[in-house]
């Protein structure tokens, strides 16, 4: 027995030996990047534009902490007290409540993977891009997809919606309710009632909004939301929140074939996040400090208050609103009420090239706001407020660094 165990011993010694040398013949044909040996060097900004933004003391501190594993119980405490802060910024009491790990954009494919199959009709808001991509997503599901197309700067009513509703029948409606392409803030207060009377669902974004806008998910009957970290809430961009109302949670449940998405299938995130039960079942790696970061995000807007969020950005906003006009710069939106309180568009004054006003105040103050973005793009410049950036100071910071570059930029070079 032993001298097998010792012949077994040498030839697996050989194949060892063997293998090593295989893995060490051939040349590295890449060398170790010169880049990389030097330090990271990030520059010092105001990011004032629609995304991402700034990010608070105690969150930045809070993406420094320990790692620590993604499936053990100080982690699942963490999750926990994410979801009881995702529900406070929805006002929301649905079980359903999560964290995806990605994007906005990912938590829209969530939303849409989960609730649409093919063949479903699918009616969409498309005033803008966020829209627009809905619509495409919807398309690549299989769904029949019915936009209601409206030009940049306009809204919804409830008529219009209603005549979607009773002409195409869908299963769900998307509406955006801060579309940051082009800044407006679409009115939600009854659009939850009139889809439960056509039995349909409503889907909300809610990215360039939550926490600087009103919004009411259960009272206002919206079925699904869904929002980013990197925005009011002054997180890291690349994790979203999602929640789902009974009705869609019964919509995904039902289905008669499986989401087209793993990564994103809400039955096993379900799981994960403790939404059926105390046993938890894991899927994918979770970005730990990321969700460090939107814990400690989540705290602050919950210690501040929903109400005073609001109040610090529709006030902020209207500063910035009068520092433009008194610049004789055209807001873009022409209804106030309308006018999105996080992300401000303006028009691109006559004979102005956008990317060198947007060129200058970043070379020369050191700010970041934007062009425009899909159809919007070429029309608007776009300047956010967002959270921990909605102060007076910085809308001062802002209009100085515009009127200097509308004084030295070249005109008529578009």
């Amino acid at each position: 027995m032993f001298r097998m165990l010792t012949k077994t011993s040498v030839t697996l010694d050989a194949r060892a030996a063997g293998w090593v040398r295989t893995m060490g013949s051939h040349q590295l044909l890449v060398p170790p990047p010169e880049a990389l040996s030097k330090p990271l060097s990030v520059p010092k900004r105001l990011l004032l534009g629609p995304g991402p933004s700034n990010l608070a003391p105690r969150v930045l501190a809070a993406g420094g902490l320990r790692m620590i594993g993604h499936m053990q119980k100080e982690m699942f405490q963490i999750m926990d007290e994410i979801k009881q802060g995702i529900q406070y910024v929805f006002q929301t009491r649905n079980p359903l409540t999560l964290v995806v790990s990605g994007s906005g954009h990912c938590a829209m494919e969530t939303a849409l993977f989960n609730l649409l199959e093919p063949g479903d009709s699918f009616l969409v808001g498309a005033n803008g891009i966020w829209g627009m991509r809905a619509a495409e997503i919807a398309e690549r599901i299989g769904a029949r997809v019915h936009q209601m197309v409206k030009e940049p700067g306009e809204h919804y009513t409830l008529q219009e919606v209603e005549e979607g509703l009773a002409r195409h029948k869908p299963v769900l409606l998307f509406l955006t309710h801060g579309e940051s392409s082009t800044g407006v803030m679409q009115p939600l207060d009854g659009f939850g009632e009139l889809c439960h009377r056509y039995q349909c669902l409503l889907l909300v974004d809610s990215v360039a909004s939550l926490g600087g806008v009103p919004i009411y998910m259960d009272q206002q009957g919206i079925d699904v939301l869904y929002s980013g970290s990197q925005k009011v809430l002054n997180a890291p961009p690349g994790i979203s929140l999602i929640s789902f109302s009974d009705k869609a949670k019964h919509k995904v449940y039902s289905r008669k074939t499986k989401p087209v998405s793993f990564y994103t299938d809400i039955t096993y995130l379900a799981k994960l996040w403790g939404c059926e039960g105390k046993t938890r079942i894991i899927h994918h790696t979770t970005p730990v400090t990321s969700l460090y970061c939107l814990r400690e995000s989540l705290a602050l807007i919950s210690e501040q208050g929903l109400e005073n969020s609001w109040q610090q950005h529709r006030e902020a906003t209207a500063y910035l609103h009068q520092r433009l006009q008194e610049l004789g710069l055209q807001l873009f939106v022409k209804d106030p009420a309308l006018r999105l309180p996080t992300v401000t568009t303006v028009m691109v004054p006559a004979g102005y090239n956008w990317r060198d006003i947007v060129s200058y105040v970043l070379d020369h103050f050191h700010i970041e706001i934007a062009g425009g973005l899909g159809p919007s793009e070429e029309k608007v410049l776009r300047i956010g407020l967002l959270g921990y950036n909605a102060t007076t100071e910085n809308v001062d910071r802002v209009a100085k660094a515009l009127r200097e570059a509308l004084q030295h930029c070249p005109k008529n070079k578009l």
